[in-house]
């Protein structure tokens, strides 16, 4: 699939028109929703595809992928089975049964990780993921990696915590003229 067919796809799959309150808070006359495109094959192994692109252009190299609840768990799964890197899972809390873990999967202290995302609009949670990464697991987070920016902050948020940010589409791709 093309840059321009995913925007199109992603665009007349996901985009909502109506009155909308978003994780923010924020009131909006259009929403995304990410499940749409997430439960859609062809949609979820082009992002996969282009989240590898992303992969393979960092100098440093990245040694896992994170994908916090609930939207990051299909496209981390699609990013690693585009590149063959291995994931994390991250919960929103810790679970209180089992290994009581707030991250599955493997990390090591000093892994360079990539964390997939949704849609930023302030990017509140990947800040909270990208925090508890860096600041409870020791790793060094290289970079936050979304599909879709809302334009919104979520750039500024995230760069002013320390973190690289990129998107691999915004919402004035989409040719979303709020």
């Amino acid at each position: 699939m093309t840059h321009d067919q995913l925007i199109e796809r992603i665009r007349d799959t996901a985009l909502l028109h109506g009155d909308f309150t978003l994780r923010s808070g924020r009131k909006s006359k259009y929403y995304l929703d990410k499940y749409l495109f997430e439960t859609q094959p062809d949609i979820l192994a082009a992002l996969g595809e282009k989240f590898a692109e992303v992969i393979k252009a960092d100098d440093k190299g990245i040694d896992r992928l994170a994908g916090p609840e609930l939207g990051g768990i299909p496209l981390v799964t699609a990013a690693a089975m585009a590149t063959g890197l291995p994931m994390v899972l991250i919960r929103n809390a810790k679970k209180d049964y089992g290994t009581a873990k707030q991250f599955e999967g493997k990390l090591n202290e000093g892994d360079r990780v990539l964390i997939t995302e949704d849609i930023a609009t302030s990017g509140g949670q990947s800040i909270e993921a990208a925090k508890l990464l860096r600041d409870e697991m020791k790793v060094d987070v290289a970079k936050i990696v979304v599909v879709i920016d809302r334009q919104e902050g979520a750039r500024e948020n995230i760069e002013a915590e320390g973190f690289a940010f990129e998107a691999l589409f915004t919402k004035s791709d989409l040719g979303i003229d709020e």
